[in-house]
């Protein structure tokens, strides 16, 4: 059951622009205003339609919604009362985008204050040319998106062989076959209703060898920003869950995975760069909630770590903040023992999931000192090199699943 409102009666769409949120009344216009302007100038000759998919919201996000002057058809959807996530305004717009019969779907943040016309057609032109999936590649802060580097961009690259730089970007395009291929998707877990979402459509697209590029954005994501030690909350076990949960589902496509290649790029080169606002970072709480971790979750730790990996992380705790150290391998391999602990786990992955959070402070407040120094480009390379630790970690993690 959802709620649907469709003033201007669309039936049939060729290309959907697909806007997400929960209690954006604030913030939705400016994004639904670019999408419309996009579609007009660059998409002038096929059936548009904007549909906000919403959860509920009672802050008035329809209204600012369906009042913002649009040229194109606007479509409002809704989850019913008191069904929350970002997944289910998904699966609302799958099911949308296959009545319709969508070819193309585009997807935007609801909280966007960065988009311009040009994103849509950045995100929806590779799709009318036999591409399945786009995802975005826009200059980030060296701290912004710390989940992104240094837990979903190294770790499907070692497992699906697919260079992604931002599988939960959360602006991306996606072909109208890939739509049934989620609707009809048996896996609907609690974690991909939420935040899991984004980084349950990358994998599928990359499982089912969907043709995938990533497509410029000529700007820098800018939204709601988000000190990385400060609200994670259950985001962080919702992304970090369901790429676990793929890993038990998708463990006979990965197992014969060996390195990672390019993904095909569109669009133009950056040419200027745009420079992203600053993200302040708070290392000293990082580090302090690192250290917290061991007294929450000690015993966690022994039980689903090597002996050695528990030997070496105990050696990371005595390092004061001043000389704080937390290596890229050993994080590559505590994630394997995770995950090995989470595919044999029968009761309490809840508790697993967040025993990882203090672990992922530490290795945060590890990355913001190694990179201080550092310009976007170098920070940049950092992250690829430890994608290459990821990678080398890969017969290690062969090795602990299968044993």
């Amino acid at each position: 059951m959802h709620i649907e409102e469709n003033p201007h009666d669309v039936q049939a769409a060729d290309l959907i622009v697909g806007i997400p949120s929960y209690n954006e009344a604030d913030l939705i216009s400016f994004p639904t205003q670019k999408a419309s302007e996009g579609l007009v100038k660059y998409f002038g000759s096929k059936n548009s339609v904007i549909i906000n998919c919403d959860n509920d919201s009672k802050d008035g996000t329809r209204e600012a919604f369906m009042n913002t002057p649009t040229e194109v058809p606007k479509i409002y959807l809704s989850t019913p009362p008191g069904v929350t996530g970002k997944g289910n305004n998904f699966k609302n717009l799958f099911r949308k985008s296959c009545d319709l019969g969508a070819q193309a779907i585009v997807v935007v943040d609801a909280d966007l204050k960065s988009i311009t016309p040009r994103w849509i057609k950045n995100l929806g032109e590779p799709l009318f040319e036999d591409f399945g999936f786009v995802a975005p590649l826009y200059v980030r802060h060296k701290y912004d998106g710390t989940i992104t580097n240094n837990i979903a961009y190294p770790m499907t690259r070692a497992l699906y062989g697919r260079r992604v730089r931002q599988p939960i970007g959360g602006d991306f395009g996606f072909s109208g076959e890939l739509a049934e291929i989620y609707l009809s998707h048996e896996n609907w877990t609690p974690a991909i209703a939420a935040f899991g979402i984004d980084i349950w459509m990358s994998t599928i697209a990359m499982c089912h060898g969907k043709s995938i590029c990533q497509s410029y954005m000529g700007r820098p994501k800018v939204h709601k920003p988000k000190d990385p030690g400060e609200s994670l909350g259950p985001m962080f076990v919702q992304v970090v869950g369901t790429i676990f949960d793929m890993m038990i589902d998708g463990c006979a496509f990965w197992k014969e995975v060996r390195w990672s290649k390019p993904t095909a790029i569109f669009g133009f080169g950056l040419g200027e760069m745009e420079m992203p606002p600053p993200v302040d970072v708070n290392i000293e709480r990082l580090y302090d909630k690192f250290q917290a971790g061991f007294a929450d979750y000690g015993s966690f730790w022994k039980e689903a770590l090597s002996a050695n990996l528990s030997k070496k992380l105990s050696e990371v705790k005595e390092l004061p903040l001043a000389g704080f150290e937390f290596p890229a391998n050993l994080w590559a391999e505590m994630l394997v023992d995770f995950a090995v602990a989470y595919k044999n786990c029968k009761n309490g992955k809840k508790k697993l999931m967040e025993s990882i959070i203090p672990l992922y402070f530490g290795r945060t407040c590890s990355y913001v000192i190694e990179s201080e120094p550092m310009t976007i480009q170098q920070a940049e390379e950092l992250i690829e090199d430890q994608c290459g630790v990821f990678e080398y970690s890969k017969s290690y993690l062969l090795n602990r699943w299968f044993e």
